[in-house]
């Protein structure tokens, strides 16, 4: 995959150097010409740019990325803008981070739907998140083993835990699943948040449904395998 990280602080940067060792295309993005010079060698390439002109946006190859994550931090107003212009300019698919409550409002006015809140998450996280389909949030318990929500295919929709043989065919257990619900920002804005269902742990008989988001426990190697399907 190809990716444009914009903001190369702390987090940007650990994510651009994340999504390259894991073999995806990074173009990482500054306005400080020191920073790109200490990543320019990690990553596939590095710009200094002030993403704040249009028209130097414009230079970057936007049509052509799968994903572009807007990293800044240390300005909310410059994160704000330079989103908007991303928006404006039809980007395929736009990702921006949010430093306060306030922020994450105004970007879900801006009908940005994937909000990325640093304090709450790390960068490998979001490496996993935005390179496996299917994959909403990892939790890693060691190297090799983790706790994965992953979204129910259409593959699965209407066929129990036991049907589709999980433990069996994957050795991957399904530990419970969660139901999205829909609830208004102060600004009236629906947004999505999952909510556990109050049905405790998944049993074999439990039915599956698209959109659902299921909680596996496994081998990260079966749990991709899975999710590949």
């Amino acid at each position: 995959m190809k990716f444009i990280i914009i903001g190369l602080g702390n987090f940007g940067a650990a994510m651009a150097r994340k999504l390259t060792q894991t073999g995806h295309e990074v173009v990482g993005v500054d306005i400080n010409k020191v920073i790109v010079e200490s990543i320019k060698d990690d990553i596939t390439y590095a710009i200094a740019l002030d993403c704040r002109q249009e028209q130097a946006l414009k230079n970057l190859p936007l049509q052509n990325t799968d994903i572009v994550v807007v990293c800044i931090g240390e300005d909310e107003g410059a994160n704000l803008l330079v989103t908007a212009m991303m928006k404006k300019l039809n980007v395929p698919r736009v990702i921006s981070r949010s430093v306060s409550s306030i922020h994450e409002t105004i970007l879900e006015a801006m009908e940005i739907t994937e909000i990325i809140r640093p304090e709450e998450e790390t960068a490998e996280r979001w490496a996993v998140k935005l390179t496996t389909s299917g994959i909403v949030d990892t939790f890693p318990l060691t190297d090799h083993y983790s706790i994965t929500q992953v979204k129910v295919p259409s593959t699965m929709h209407g066929k129990t835990i036991e049907e589709i043989g999980f433990n069996k065919n994957f050795s991957v257990v399904v530990l419970t699943v969660l139901k999205n619900t829909q609830e208004r920002n102060f600004l009236g804005i629906f947004r999505k948040s999952p909510r556990l269902e109050i049905q405790g742990i998944a049993s074999a008989s439990t039915v599956l449904t698209k959109g659902d988001i299921m909680v596996l426990y496994g081998h990260n190697d079966n749990i991709r395998k899975l999710v590949a399907m």
